[in-house]
């Protein structure tokens, strides 16, 4: 590693789910990359209620290295986004790296990162050009990364990426839970900090299967809408439900607009026709958007919403 690289204390978060078969070659890759690095260095594994050995797996590797190793274990799955909140919480570096368990995330880009991030960046996320997925993951990633880029205007071409660089009060200033970990560059594009990508190394899985079903697909729609109403309107909902309020007015507006020229113009029957009741039912809805709206911004004065964290049984940590 260059000695003109800024090399500060690092914290790697590592969040896993039933991965005894992955974890000890990952903590001798990491180990073997930062050998001789110049500054303190420490991988967090957050067991994320594992029902295999991984437990078993990471105590002992905590015993046998306990100047770098510390366990955070939940009690039980909560959840990917809900783990990485732990360990942010529980991290000492003053840069935090997050990777995968499945060692698909190579350890030998870890010097990469820390480049690019002295270049300015409050946070690099890594780019599996060359993914070693199924081609359907890899053609519906590819979609999702498009939507989510015209969605939130930011320019990133892998934004699930696991593999992420942050400064310390980048990753300790987001707020995770559900599945939003899926798009924490554009929580943290929103929030104001700087993001840079780089290309990184994809690896086939070790050992194990992987996590995600076809159900993931459909989530990320969902959490794509979730995060862009808690970063973008999170404190002017009405910005949101009024715009969406005023445009079904308006389209029932225009629609009962029409039928009653009709009537008046012609003397046509317009009580039966199918017409009356869409526009009466727009107008209906915009109204409610709209109250929707007002009582949002009502409960946004009062309340803000507080870290999540998932219940710990247990935190193992050297006293070095």
């Amino acid at each position: 590693m260059s000695t003109k690289m800024y090399t500060p204390p690092l914290s790697l978060v590592i969040p896993l789910f039933n991965e005894a078969g992955n974890v000890g070659k990952l903590h001798e890759e990491i180990s073997t990359v930062l050998e001789d690095y110049p500054n303190a260095w420490e991988i967090i594994f957050v067991n994320d209620g594992s029902r295999d050995s991984s437990a078993q797996v990471l105590s002992a590797l905590f015993i046998q290295d306990p100047t770098h190793v510390r366990v955070i274990t939940l009690r039980t799955n909560s959840g990917k986004a809900l783990a990485l909140q732990a360990g942010f919480s529980e991290a000492k570096g003053e840069y935090i790296f997050t990777m995968d368990a499945d060692l698909q995330d190579d350890p030998e880009e870890i010097p990469a990162f820390i480049k690019k991030i002295n270049e300015g960046y409050d946070l690099v996320s890594g780019w599996k050009h060359n993914r070693l997925d199924s081609p359907l993951k890899n053609t519906t990633s590819k979609f999702y990364n498009w939507i989510t880029r015209k969605v939130s205007g930011i320019e990133l071409r892998d934004f699930n990426c696991g593999f992420k660089l942050y400064r310390a009060e980048t990753a300790k200033d987001l707020t995770l839970y559900g599945e939003l970990h899926r798009y924490i560059p554009v929580m943290a594009g929103n929030l104001g900090y700087t993001i840079g990508e780089i290309p990184v190394n994809h690896r086939k899985r070790f050992s194990g299967s992987t996590k995600y079903g076809a159900i993931r697909f459909i989530n990320g729609l969902l959490d794509l809408m979730t995060v862009m109403f808690i970063t973008k309107y999170r404190f002017r909902p009405l910005h949101l439900f009024g715009y969406l309020g005023i445009s079904f007015f308006g389209l029932g507006a225009l629609g009962a607009s029409y039928l009653t020229i009709l009537k008046f113009a012609t003397g046509a029957s317009i009580g039966e026709r199918p017409l009356l009741l869409f526009s009466v039912l727009l107008m209906i809805v915009g109204v409610q958007l709209a109250m929707s709206g007002l009582i949002a911004e009502l409960m946004t004065s009062s309340s803000q919403r507080p870290k999540v964290t998932p219940p710990i049984s247990q935190i193992e940590r050297s006293d070095v």
